[in-house]
């Protein structure tokens, strides 16, 4: 259908013909930082769903569609003409412009409840999953939580620090991060100051990276191909010795389009001081953790609910024999070495694989591996017992897969295994979703349902589920 006009037709440029507005109103928050509005009937008596950014259920909105497709629309907000109660004053001069946060409208205790909603609704709606349990909540700390930050470069004109313009690769310089933890804003604001101490052309972005006392952090900075290693490394050298905060600086190629899954690990060019940080947890009953966490290894972002995240993972149950699954480097395998005889802890890229090593006692078997491939007896070496696959049934499966999930192969694996209690963590409610139908097809059911916010002010849900069988 065509969408009915109101007002004038103004052209623009996201949209290849032109922008018009329309009168709307919120329905409610959807997975993707959207609210979800329906135009009124059109001539074949049927509406369209428009997805407009930054709103609230209940707003009545002027809104200017800026993109048709076929069944939906895309909107913005061009006016807002009946607020909701709730709406507050965003804390971070960029919201709305940045790409990065998409919920500052929202207040904080009002966001927990609309992302349980969604999760819940997300389980319905895909897989039919009525979730019977209730969901336990486990907020954060709402501003300066994240231990990780990515950043564009520019240096010309001048050089600049920034995050991408919400809905495009337009470059936004920023001077702060609000939801960035204080150490890392510091050292963003000092780098800006000092003009970025001739920061070579090549660098593209620069990952900083904080321990857990927010004391020290690892830089990690991307590269055109064009890079020279002289140069890199003489601006590494002023980096460390301007923010003495910084305590390595590692330099790897610049991922392209359509490489990602072909290199699940980037290229390093150069390194200058230390190649890893120590991350300090602590553990269900008092047992703390220190891993090592090298530079373009995955570790969770969120500085204050990793500790709590572990418990509720790894919590609980005992036995001989686990499977830690995307195992990253050691975070729940470690702590699982207290309650069973022997893990298995499989890891597809090399650098997390090599931080999971160090990382875990004797009894944890660190696997170099894809998961589906550990799984299904693939290219295995069946004389090298770290990789030898699973053969019993394991009393206890974690999986914490990437944001596509685990996909058919893994869960029919899983099935297969038929492990008394799984633990999934997933940071994709469509795909976790998708993934659970199956196993509760195969007799698990949902006996806690849990949801971690890691990522405050961000349409982004973390959740785990606790399956018994």
């Amino acid at each position: 259908m065509t969408l009915p006009k109101s007002g004038s037709v103004r052209r623009g440029q996201e949209c290849p013909r032109y922008t018009y507005d329309l009168l709307l109103s919120i329905e409610k928050l959807i997975y993707g930082g959207n609210g979800l509005a329906r135009t009124p009937p059109g001539a074949d008596g049927r509406s369209m769903a428009v997805f407009v950014p930054f709103v609230l259920p209940g707003e009545k909105i002027e809104a200017e569609i800026r993109q048709e497709k076929p069944g939906f629309a895309r909107g913005s907000v061009a006016q807002l003409i009946v607020a909701s109660s709730d709406r507050v004053e965003a804390r971070c001069p960029y919201f709305r412009q940045c790409g990065g946060c998409h919920y500052q409208h929202i207040p904080y205790e009002r966001q927990l409840e609309f992302k349980a909603g969604i999760l819940r609704e997300t389980l319905q709606r895909i897989a039919k999953i009525e979730l019977t349990a209730e969901i336990r909540l486990h907020p954060s700390p709402p501003w300066n939580y994240r231990n990780r930050t990515r950043l564009q470069v520019r240096t010309i004109p001048e050089f600049a620090l920034g995050y991408f313009r919400f809905g495009s690769h337009e470059f936004l310089p920023v001077s702060e991060c609000p939801i960035s933890s204080p150490l890392l804003n510091r050292m963003m604001a000092r780098l800006v100051e000092l003009g970025g101490l001739n920061c070579p052309a090549a660098v593209e972005e620069i990952e900083l990276f904080a321990d857990a006392a927010d004391e020290h952090l690892l830089a990690w900075a991307f590269c055109g191909r064009e890079a020279d290693q002289k140069d890199l490394l003489r601006w590494a050298e002023a980096l460390q010795r301007e923010l003495p905060g910084i305590s390595g600086v590692t330099f790897f190629s610049s991922r392209r389009r359509g490489e990602e899954d072909e290199m699940p690990d980037p290229k390093a060019l150069a390194q200058a001081g230390a190649r890893a940080i120590r991350y300090r947890t602590v553990g269900d009953q008092t047992k703390e953790h220190e891993y090592q966490v090298s530079a373009g290894a995955f570790f969770q972002a969120n500085r204050h609910l990793i500790d709590e995240l572990v418990s509720v993972v790894t919590g609980n149950v005992r036995g001989d024999l686990a499977l830690d699954l995307y195992a990253g480097v050691g975070l729940f395998s470690a702590a699982l070495a207290i309650r069973f005889h022997h893990i298995f802890a499989v890891e597809a890229s090399q650098t997390s694989h090599a931080d999971l090593m160090q990382n875990v006692p004797a009894n944890v078997k660190a696997v170099g591996a894809r998961t589906e491939d550990y799984l299904r007896n693939g290219s295995l070496r069946s004389d090298d017992p770290r990789r030898r696959p699973v053969r019993n049934r394991p009393d206890l499966i974690v999986l914490d897969p990437p944001r596509a999930g685990g996909g058919k192969a893994v869960i029919r694996s899983l099935v297969e295994l038929g492990a008394p209690r799984v633990r999934y963590v997933s940071c994709d409610p469509a795909t976790l979703a998708r993934d659970l139908a199956p196993l509760l097809a195969a007799g698990y059911h949902v006996e806690e349902a849990h949801l971690f916010d890691l990522f405050p002010q961000t349409f982004h849900i973390e959740s785990v589920m606790l399956l018994a069988r």
